[in-house]
């Protein structure tokens, strides 16, 4: 019984040296078994297996290693100036060759994060119907209404544990990209693979098409998608009502339903309207709030005092800023014990039309109400900066180059350390790169980004700018879940990854600045994250593996996918 699935057909880490026949439908041989990207090895078929599995003259004579194989990709990847070809080239290999991508994935996966991820993976979504190949994921439209489930039905696996689903309504900063929208939850479940070791096979990308108000797409003749404007209301709530349905029907209550890259509206209802009969999570509210809040929590470390003794203020009062928003709160109140009501004071938010306070309250949407506090109105950002006197500056507000000058320097004359955090992507939404922060802080800001930026030298000393990115939580925290069976997503859990996440930043990262651990140990963060969200499962009577296994760490391991070449008999 590995990862929550009998047949799991050796690809964990506990499995590597066992013998494996590789099934597809019977067992596949020579022409066959080359297209089968689960089972394809290249050249790194072994002398015996090229005679038992009918591959002699199918394949050059030489034999390479996975290592070889390895350093020579990687060798071919940077030569590619544009990141859009990368890019391609590792969907050529996903689609060619499951495992070597795997294996090149988790050993470079600082250099190719950005790549699979954001911000490439933004562009990719832009041009996805002129660089469209090979269909990936399903595709749900309003076409297949009433038919959810068959559809479900064709996909090839049965045993799903993961579905990252989008609508393409909100990819990004980029907006409405429709069907293009595809990109992210391919994207995103390649990393719950790598980086949290769920089996590609238990993993399905879903996007659902319901047309766009793309004028660009709707008027391109190469668009893949619905060539409508979106339906909304009624039409589109009772679709996503029969694929949640289908879902669960077809995977069982277990199955993790992540939604990705919807628009505010939707995203909050969805999470709301789901989350007491379905095992869901918003990425864009829950993930990057987990992410920020650890990021907060261990940035304590070098600014001083506890969470309750800063005053927080958002530029963006989305998905992000008010998920980001209200896990703080919580954070604040399980530690202090006050209630949430109060512990919310501490944090203000700017919309697009200034600082959210109470004389704003009737106009506002519901999920920006509970951060209108009593202040007089403040027009922009650098105003509320200075009314607030914040300890802390995050940005989540999709709109590039916000954080100014100005700005900056105002944070830096209220505090000896300020605390800003640019987390908008891709890097061209950013609200200002690693340099401006740095420089125009005169060396002292503590600083991170959505996306990745190089480090940055000042005043001979070199800073190294923290990535808030999503891919440390989520990975481990749908591994928590799906090991130890939970059945809902509780905020405590959330809470647990946070900390969790920030435990894994040691002294050596802090000297340099950190807030966050690098990319290169992901696999171990992430085991550990996963111990601790199972352990809450537990705790809170969520979790349906029983007996709870001793070790969690250990046996998160265990279950991890691993992507080393089998031998076939």
């Amino acid at each position: 019984m590995m990862n929550g699935v009998e047949k799991t057909n050796g690809e964990d880490v506990a499995t590597e040296e066992q013998l494996i026949t590789p099934w597809t439908v019977s067992v596949a041989s020579g022409y066959t078994l080359l297209r089968d990207p689960r089972h394809n090895k290249g050249l790194a078929f072994t002398e015996n297996e090229r005679d038992a599995h009918y591959l002699r003259g199918l394949l050059p004579p030489a034999l390479m290693t996975q290592e070889l194989q390895e350093k020579k990709l990687m060798h071919n990847l940077r030569q590619y100036e544009v990141p859009l070809q990368r890019y391609m080239a590792m969907m050529d290999l996903q689609e060619r060759n499951e495992r070597l991508f795997y294996k090149l994935l988790i050993d470079n996966v600082e250099e190719l994060l950005p790549v699979v991820y954001t911000p490439t993976v933004g562009e990719a979504c832009q041009k996805y119907g002129s660089i469209f190949r090979r269909p990936q994921g399903l595709y749900i439209s309003l076409k297949e209404k009433g038919k959810i489930l068959e559809v479900l039905k064709n996909w090839p696996e049965s045993n799903i544990q993961v579905i990252v689903v989008t609508d393409g309504e909100r990819i990004l900063g980029l907006g409405d990209l429709g069907c293009q929208g595809m990109g992210i939850p391919v994207g995103k479940l390649s990393l719950y693979t790598a980086l949290g070791g769920l089996r590609p096979s238990a993993c399905l990308p879903v996007t659902i098409d319901v047309g766009t108000n793309n004028e660009k797409l709707l008027n391109d003749e190469f668009y893949i998608g619905l060539r409508q404007r979106r339906a909304t209301g009624q039409e589109y709530a009772e679709l996503l009502e029969e694929f949640m349905t289908a879902v669960k029907k077809n995977y069982g209550e277990k199955v993790l339903v992540q939604f990705e890259d919807f628009a505010n509206h939707n995203a909050f209802e969805l999470l709301e309207k789901y989350s007491p009969t379905h095992l869901v999570f918003n990425d864009d509210i829950q993930g990057t709030a987990s992410v920020v809040l650890a990021g907060l929590l261990a940035a304590l470390k070098l600014v001083g005092g506890a969470l309750a003794d800063h005053r927080f203020l958002f530029l963006g009062a989305g998905e992000a800023g008010t998920g980001i928003a209200e896990l703080i709160a919580l954070e604040i109140s399980k530690q202090t014990k006050a209630p949430l009501e109060e512990t919310r004071k501490k944090i203000w938010l700017v919309d697009s039309k200034g600082l959210i306070v109470s004389s704003r309250k009737e106009s506002l949407q519901h999920f920006k109400k509970p951060w209108a506090h009593d202040h007089e109105p403040v027009k922009g950002l650098l105003d509320a900066v200075k009314a607030i006197k914040p300890t802390v500056l995050i940005g989540s507000s999709g709109v590039g180059k916000t954080f100014t000058k100005e700005v900056v320097e105002a944070m830096a004359s209220i505090n000896e350390k300020p605390l800003i955090l640019a987390l908008s992507n891709p890097t061209s939404q950013s609200e200002c790169t690693a340099e401006e922060a740095y420089t125009w802080s005169k060396g002292r800001v503590i600083f991170a980004s959505g996306s990745p930026f190089d480090p940055v030298e000042y005043n001979r000393k070199v800073f190294v700018p923290g990535q808030a990115n999503n891919a440390y939580i989520f990975p481990g925290f749908g591994l928590g879940l799906i090991m130890s069976g939970a059945i809902r997503v509780h905020d405590d859990m959330l809470l647990a990854a946070s900390e969790a996440l920030a435990a894994q930043v040691k002294q050596e990262h802090f000297d340099k600045g950190l807030i966050y651990p690098p990319f290169s140990n992901i696999r171990n963060i992430s085991a550990n994250i996963a111990a601790k969200v199972a352990a809450k499962a537990y705790e809170l009577g969520l979790a349906s593996r029983l007996p709870r296994p001793k070790d969690l760490v250990k046996y998160a391991e265990s279950c991890m996918y691993s992507p080393v070449y089998r031998s076939y008999r």
